[in-house]
């Protein structure tokens, strides 16, 4: 088979979804004259899973040859997107993002080159900030129809429950963005998700009207985006690349328990496995698609967290799903004499080791038979959890559902 170009790829792979200017964005993908940015808004201090579909699609355009922007939104990140929301985002302060913002630079580096100006990272507050509010209403304002913007489908859902100013002039900063990097870096295409399409496309409406038809400025939007954010939630909360939030085995665990029906569709949209290669599992099932997904599983940590730390975690989930016997490698909580101190009980200790995103669904998971504590099954959430249960070992062992195992330790 003859090789073909990182766009044929890239739509071999699911990943896009709606272009402008299709055969322009080829030629310059294909060959690696794109300079492309994908934003990142710092709402938090570490990645999660949500963002691996954009970090993958950087880190193999870069491959190409083409340059990445990663954009931290130290501006935007003051105001908040709307985009998929009911309800307001939560205020941070700068510090908190410029934080926030160093963290992600540590985490992409893992997929992005940023030496010898191979890709770059930039934060948006710094001309966002900065910004005189009447000569933005001046220069760039009259590019905006109020009509058309709340026709845009990330306000339709704010438009219910109030849509604040504050949120209503997050489109005109994103497009700013884009308009910024295309003057400041020649950046001429920018990437996003489904649900990103309607800001992404002011972006490129602002340039062409500012500096002409003639100016290349395109968009690209990823498949499944909103799809890919959902990834980072478990019912235990999110799913984070910062190993002292979500472990290297927790991290492997999750996607070893992926729905039978995503296990191929995560593979070929989020590993680098040769697309040959991939073609040939489509006709997996049954136990296959058990191998199937250990080949995510270990792909994706092995990413995030390199391959000493992928073998580790996949031979630990072996030895739990084959005899439940080896606890080396797995998830743990240290428990003080302290905690004792007053009557533990399971519920109790399932939120001490952040097994349950509430009390509530505690008490039903446990009651439903969903908890065992070294193998016991546990049906009332208020049984005790005495020091002497870890008598034997120092420690025991916590499953919840069919797959998930943790190590509760007494210091």
């Amino acid at each position: 088979m003859s090789p073909i170009g990182v766009y044929e790829e890239l739509q071999a792979r699911g990943l896009i979804a709606q272009v402008t200017d299709e055969e322009e964005i080829r030629e310059l993908v294909n060959n690696g004259k794109a300079t492309f940015y994908i934003g990142f808004d710092p709402t938090a201090d570490s990645l999660h899973v949500g963002h691996f579909m954009a970090l993958c699609l950087m880190k193999r355009l870069q491959m190409a040859g083409n340059k990445p922007i990663a954009l931290v939104g130290g501006g935007t990140g003051m105001i908040g997107d709307p985009s998929g929301r009911t309800d307001m985002r939560q205020m941070l302060t700068k510090e908190d993002i410029e934080h926030n913002c160093e963290c992600f630079k540590k985490q992409m580096s893992k997929f992005i080159d940023f030496s010898e100006g191979k890709a770059i990272m930039v934060n948006n507050g710094d001309w966002l900030l900065d910004l005189n509010y009447v000569e933005l209403l001046r220069e760039v304002g009259a590019c905006f129809s109020v009509n058309r913007m709340l026709t845009a489908e990330c306000y339709k859902q704010r438009m219910e429950k109030g849509l604040s100013f504050l949120e209503f002039n997050y489109m005109i900063m994103q497009s700013y963005d884009f308009y910024s990097l295309y003057q400041k870096y020649g950046c001429n295409m920018q990437f996003g998700g489904d649900d990103q399409w309607s800001n992404m496309l002011g972006g490129t409406e602002l340039i062409r009207r500012k500096l002409g038809k003639d100016a290349y400025a395109m968009t690209i939007t990823l498949l499944l985006n909103s799809e890919g954010k959902k990834m980072g939630k478990t019912q235990s909360g999110a799913v984070w690349l910062d190993p002292e939030k979500t472990s290297p085995y927790e991290f492997y665990q999750y996607w070893r328990n992926v729905a039978d029906a995503d296990v191929l569709k995560c593979i070929r949209m989020l590993t680098f496995l040769p697309l040959e290669e991939i073609d040939k599992m489509d006709s997996w099932e049954g136990a296959q698609l058990n191998t199937a997904k250990e080949i995510l599983a270990y792909e994706l940590t092995k990413l995030v967290h390199g391959e000493e730390e992928a073998s580790k975690a996949q031979e630990a989930a072996r030895a739990l799903f084959g005899s439940g016997t080896n606890t080396e490698n797995m998830p743990s909580t240290e428990l003080s004499v302290d905690d004792f101190s007053e009557n533990l009980t399971v519920l109790d200790l399932l939120t001490k080791c952040g097994l349950i995103p509430s009390r509530k669904e505690g008490r039903r998971l446990i009651e439903q038979g969903g908890v065992s504590l070294d193998g016991k099954k546990i049906s009332d959430p208020f049984t005790s959890v005495t020091k002497e249960m870890f008598a034997e070992n120092g420690y025991i062992v916590i499953k919840k559902g069919k797959k998930v195992y943790h190590k509760a330790v007494l210091k």
